[in-house]
């Protein structure tokens, strides 16, 4: 009986476990909404790479557009950026991603992915992101 119910207890616990970061695994692979009309910028959050609240930046990231709209581009505006999602108190080298829609005719939804790649103290490094962009003329 003892022997059941620990099989019981841990298929139980696996099946839990398993809803659990199946939830996760989905809320982290739905890609965020941007809206922007023809002309706008907007700014999608700032960038930067750091150890210990230093940066090891060594100059801007490279941005690698891998799939989106024609009309949008990305951009980085240079600025001393706060590092809020690692606790932080002081801002460090960064800067800001900005999309531009530009040429924009007619309403238009598309996905974006990008990648943005860093040159550290510590060798390359890479991140990506995506997007679901809805433009407006």
């Amino acid at each position: 009986m003892r022997i059941s119910l620990k099989v019981f207890s841990t298929a139980i616990q696996l099946g839990i476990a398993s809803a659990l970061i199946g939830t996760v695994a989905q809320a982290q692979a739905e890609p965020r909404r941007v809206a922007a009309k023809n002309g706008e910028s907007i700014e999608l959050g700032p960038v930067y790479w750091i150890v210990n609240c230093r940066s090891v930046m060594i100059g801007l990231p490279e941005i690698e557009v891998l799939e989106g709209p024609p009309g949008v581009a990305l951009s980085i505006k240079e600025e001393q950026v706060l590092p809020r999602r690692h606790g932080c108190a002081a801002k460090v080298q960064g800067g800001t991603l900005v999309l531009n829609a530009k040429g924009v005719t007619e309403p238009a939804e598309a996905k974006l992915t990008y990648r943005l790649k860093y040159k550290t103290k510590d060798g390359a490094r890479q991140t990506s992101n995506a997007y679901i962009v809805s433009l407006f003329p």
